[in-house]
C-alpha cells in the first residue's frame, strides 16, 4: 500500500510540475507577444555585412534574448553565413569602399530569394551620396527617419518612468556651452553660433577649436552649464541626434535646439524640455529669453518639470538597433524594393 501511494504521488507531482511549467511558458511566450506584437515566430539570422565605421561588438550566444529579451533572434557578422541569413544589413558608409561593396559579383554569393536586404544610415541625407547606385537591391531602410521600415532613434521618451524626486542641480558656472567638431561655416548652425555669441558667453569644446573632451569628461563639462547649444549639422527630417538625447539630457541641462521643426521635436522630445532657435524673430530676442531665465529661477526649473513624469532612453549599442529588426519583422512588407532610394532619403 505505501508503494502505491508513493508512486500515486510521484505521478501526481509529476503531473502538476508539467502543467505549471506549460503554464509558465505560455505566459511567457504571451507576454513577450504583447511586449512586441510583430515578433517573428520563427528562427530570424541577420548578417550584417560590415560593421558601422569599424567598431564591431561581440555576437557571441545569443545576444538579442540575453541583452534585451527579444527571442529567435540571432545576429551575425560572418559573411560565410550569406547563403542561409534571412536579413542582411548595409551600412552605407562602408558601401563605399571597395571591399564593403554590395555581394553581387562574388564567387558563390547568389542572393537567395526569400532573403531581404536593409539599408541602414543613422545620417541626415547630405552625409549619404551615390544613393542611385543601390536602385533595386534594397527591401528596407533603417534609420532615425520615423516613416523608415525600421525605426531605430538616437534616444526616445518613455512616459510614466519619471522621478517624482528630481531635483534640478545648481551651482552652474557658466550661462551655455557648445561642443562641435566638424564645424563648417556654410551649416546652419555656424551661422546662428556666429550671431549668438555676440550678446552670449558661450563655451565651445570640440576638435573644431583644439578643445576636445574625453568621454568621461563630456557630460560633467556640459553639466555645469544653464545651457547647451543643441545644433544639428543639418536640419533634416526627424534628424535629432545625441546632441540632444546624450549631451543635454544625460548632462542635465537645457537644450537650446537647432533641427527639423519644433513639431517634431515635440513629437519626440520630452514635454517642456527644450528652446527651439526658430521660435525666436532674431537671434538677439533668443539671447534675451536665454539671459532672462538664467535670472529666473523658478522659470529656468520649469524646463525640467518632466523628469518626474517621463525619462529618457538612448541608443547606442548597434545590436540593440539590429534586434529592433526582430522586434518589427512581423509588419515589415516582404515583398517591398527601393526602386528610387535617394527620392526617398532626400524627401
Amino acid at each position: 500500500m505505501k508503494t502505491s501511494a508513493f508512486r500515486l504521488f510521484i505521478i501526481f507531482f509529476l503531473s502538476l510540475s508539467s502543467y505549471l511549467l506549460h503554464r509558465c511558458l505560455l505566459d511567457h511566450g504571451f507576454h513577450l507577444m504583447r511586449r512586441y506584437p510583430h515578433a517573428p515566430q520563427k528562427n530570424i539570422t541577420i548578417l550584417l555585412w560590415r560593421w558601422p565605421f569599424g567598431r564591431s561588438y561581440s555576437l557571441d550566444g545569443d545576444k538579442c534574448l540575453e541583452m534585451y529579451n527579444i527571442s529567435r533572434c540571432f545576429l551575425s557578422d560572418n559573411t560565410s553565413t550569406f547563403a542561409t541569413a534571412d536579413v542582411v544589413v548595409f551600412h552605407h558608409q562602408e558601401l563605399q569602399t571597395a571591399d564593403s561593396s554590395l555581394p553581387l559579383r562574388l564567387a558563390g554569393l547568389a542572393r537567395p530569394a526569400s532573403q531581404r536586404w536593409v539599408w541602414l544610415s543613422m545620417e541626415p541625407p547630405v552625409n549619404n551620396r551615390n544613393l542611385t547606385h543601390y536602385n533595386g537591391f534594397f527591401n528596407w531602410t533603417m534609420s532615425y527617419r520615423r516613416d523608415a521600415d525600421i525605426f531605430i532613434p538616437y534616444g526616445k521618451t518613455v512616459r510614466g518612468n519619471g522621478t517624482p524626486s528630481y531635483v534640478v542641480p545648481r551651482n552652474r558656472s557658466c550661462l551655455a556651452s557648445w561642443v562641435v567638431s566638424k564645424y563648417q561655416s556654410n551649416q546652419a548652425r555656424a551661422a546662428v553660433y556666429q550671431r549668438l555669441k555676440k550678446y552670449l558667453s558661450i563655451e565651445v569644446y570640440g576638435r573644431w577649436n583644439k578643445r576636445p573632451l574625453s568621454s568621461t569628461k563630456l557630460l560633467p563639462t556640459i553639466g555645469r552649464c544653464l545651457f547647451y547649444l543643441a545644433f544639428e549639422n543639418s536640419e533634416a527630417t526627424d534628424y535629432i541626434s545625441e546632441k540632444l538625447w546624450r549631451n543635454a539630457f544625460q548632462a542635465g541641462t537645457v537644450p537650446v535646439v537647432l533641427g527639423p521643426s519644433r513639431a517634431t521635436y515635440e513629437a519626440l522630445a520630452p514635454p517642456g524640455s527644450f528652446i527651439h532657435v526658430k521660435d525666436f524673430r532674431s537671434t538677439a530676442d533668443l539671447a534675451a529669453y536665454l539671459k532672462s531665465l538664467a535670472s529666473d529661477r523658478q522659470a529656468y526649473e520649469a524646463y525640467f518639470q518632466w523628469h518626474r513624469t517621463h525619462s529618457i532612453k538612448t541608443y547606442t549599442d548597434w545590436r540593440e538597433r539590429l534586434c529592433q529588426i526582430c522586434v518589427n519583422y512581423g509588419r515589415l512588407p516582404p515583398n517591398k524594393v527601393y526602386h528610387d532610394l535617394e527620392g526617398w532619403v532626400n524627401r
